[in-house]
Parts: C-alpha cells; sequence; structure tokens
C-alpha cells in the first residue's frame, strides 16, 4: 500500500516539475518545431531522452557529482559551451525557415532540400537525442539538479528507494503531461497555420534560442572574472 509520504513526495515533485517545465526555453522551443515537423510523437520522443538523462543525472547526483557542478568555473563552462550549442541551433532554425528550406507538409513532414535539413533541431538528430542534448545544453538544468535536485532527492532518500522512485517518476511525468500537450496542440492546429506563419514561428523560436545563447555565454564569461 502507497503510504502518505511517498504521495506527497510524488505529487509535490510533480507540482515542481510542472512549474519549471512550463516556463519558456530550449526544450520548449524545439518541442513546438519538432512535433510540427514530425507530427505529435516528437513530443513524447524528446521527453524520454530527457529523462533518461535526468535518471542518469539522479544516479550521479546521488554518488557525489553535484559538489563538482556547483564550483564556479564548472558552472561557467557549462554555460559558455552550452550557450554555443544554442547559437548554433538558432541560428539554422532562423535561417532555415527564413530562406523557405522549411515547408509546412501536413502529413507532419517538412520538404527541403535534404529530409533532414537543419530546422527545430540538429541536422539529422533524433528526437531522442535532441531531448538528452537540448537539456545538456541548458546550464540552468545542471544547477537546477545540482541544488533544488539535490535537495529533494536527500529528502525523497530518507524514504528509500520508493522515495527517489517517487520523486523521480512525479518530476518526469510532469515534463510527459506538458510537453504532449504542447505537441498535441501544435499538430491539432498545424491545419490551420499558413506556411508563412509557420516559418515566422520557427524564426521566432531561432532568434528566442539565439537570446538564450548569448545570455548563457555572458553570464558564462562573467562566472571567470
Amino acid at each position: 500500500m502507497i503510504s502518505v509520504e511517498l504521495l506527497a513526495i510524488f505529487s509535490s515533485s510533480f507540482v515542481l516539475g510542472l512549474s519549471g517545465a512550463m516556463m519558456p526555453g530550449p526544450m520548449l522551443t524545439v518541442t513546438i518545431g519538432e512535433s510540427a515537423r514530425r507530427g505529435f510523437k516528437a513530443g513524447p520522443l524528446i521527453v524520454l531522452g530527457h529523462g533518461l538523462l535526468e535518471l542518469l543525472l539522479v544516479l550521479a547526483l546521488i554518488l557525489g557529482l553535484a559538489e563538482v557542478l556547483t564550483m564556479p568555473r564548472v558552472g561557467s563552462t557549462i554555460a559558455i559551451v552550452g550557450g554555443l550549442f544554442l547559437l548554433y541551433m538558432g541560428w539554422g532554425m532562423a535561417r532555415d525557415a527564413y530562406l523557405g528550406k522549411i515547408t509546412l507538409d501536413l502529413s507532419g513532414k517538412t520538404a527541403g532540400s535534404h529530409p533532414n535539413d537543419a530546422g527545430p533541431a540538429p541536422r539529422g538528430m533524433h528526437p531522442v537525442l535532441a531531448g538528452s542534448v537540448v537539456s545538456l545544453s541548458n546550464p540552468y538544468w545542471s544547477i537546477w539538479w545540482a541544488t533544488v535536485g539535490l535537495g529533494y532527492i536527500t529528502l525523497s532518500l530518507e524514504k528509500g528507494t520508493l522515495g527517489l522512485a517517487a520523486f523521480y517518476t512525479g518530476h518526469i511525468l510532469s515534463d510527459l503531461v506538458w510537453f504532449c500537450l504542447i505537441a498535441g496542440a501544435v499538430v491539432a492546429g498545424r491545419k490551420f497555420i499558413s506556411t508563412r506563419v509557420y516559418r515566422g514561428i520557427l524564426v521566432a523560436c531561432g532568434i528566442f534560442l539565439l537570446w538564450l545563447g548569448g545570455m548563457f555565454i555572458f553570464r558564462g564569461f562573467t562566472g571567470f572574472t
């Protein structure tokens, strides 16, 4: 029988995770773009990659990685590398959408000079891999896990393995629910979106990633001073 304490860990973890998932960021941007290109399946596939990475990180945090991640120079390096990756993604997305290399297809595919032309995710990248790489490129994701995440893991472990499982399940379920809703909304509304509007959305998403990448790089360099 599930105890009240485990239900509390699960429910609070779900709410905490949902509040983070709903904030605009790289994963939301990529989910919107990939769902428009690949269909609804992109949402759960991106969350799968994201969830697998987080599972590995939870295990790593238990083994003491948090102390390393919170070191100033490590955090600054993560910010700079992550920012450069976001610049790459944002530039490719905005450029190809603006030049018309990405066109909307009601079947859920995009047309271009090559089936894997750079779009919402880096060239040739599967949504599962994109979910992991996009999460890893976000320095705030690492910092969150090294602080809030580690604290919650410590609390959950008071209930043993079941407590940790309740925490992780609630956290990843919040991501799955939110990003599947996003993917469903994109797919349901796609038939009402013209190619021009579609490209405009991708350009806007690309610009957002460029801004976010620049901010990460700036904060990374200031961390070294």
